[in-house]
């Protein structure tokens, strides 16, 4: 920033993205393709741990909080595998994202940070909630 105020400063956004699944069409896809949509939508962490009787609604939950990082990352016409966005189970019992490959570059050449997520389900639906922080340099106070 120039002595008199005027020029690019530094400004914090946030960015959020929200998604909500049917644990029905989840389901359904993993019977009618199996390990391929499997391997395709999660990592082998997710896979992991969503195991027993409520594996289609631990899986909807994280397609749900995958497609609100989508929403933050806003891709336009690159194109995000999946896998590229892993829902992991922390320790304390909640869920951070970790982003890799062209997901993690997204990320990086928008400056978000402080990726954060909030998911949940019920037997019919999922839901998950996505924040990020970004910070970016403006030219005279206009937002990025």
């Amino acid at each position: 920033m120039n002595v008199d105020g005027n020029g690019p400063r530094a400004v914090m956004t946030t960015r959020v993205g929200c998604d909500v699944v049917t644990v029905r069409d989840v389901a359904r896809s993993i019977d009618r393709f199996g390990d391929r949509y499997l391997q395709r939508m999660f990592t082998p962490h997710e896979l992991a741990v969503c195991t027993g009787p409520g594996r289609a609604q631990r899986l909807a939950a994280r397609f749900a909080a995958k497609e609100a990082v989508m929403k933050v990352l806003r891709p336009r016409d690159q194109a995000v595998p999946w896998q590229a966005i892993e829902i992991r189970r922390e320790t304390w019992g909640g869920c951070a994202v970790v982003l890799a490959g062209n997901a993690a570059a997204l990320a990086r050449d928008q400056q978000l940070t402080d990726i954060q997520v909030s998911i949940s389900h019920e037997p019919e639906y999922a839901i998950a909630t996505v924040v990020a922080t970004r910070v970016g340099e403006t030219e005279g106070g206009v937002h990025p």
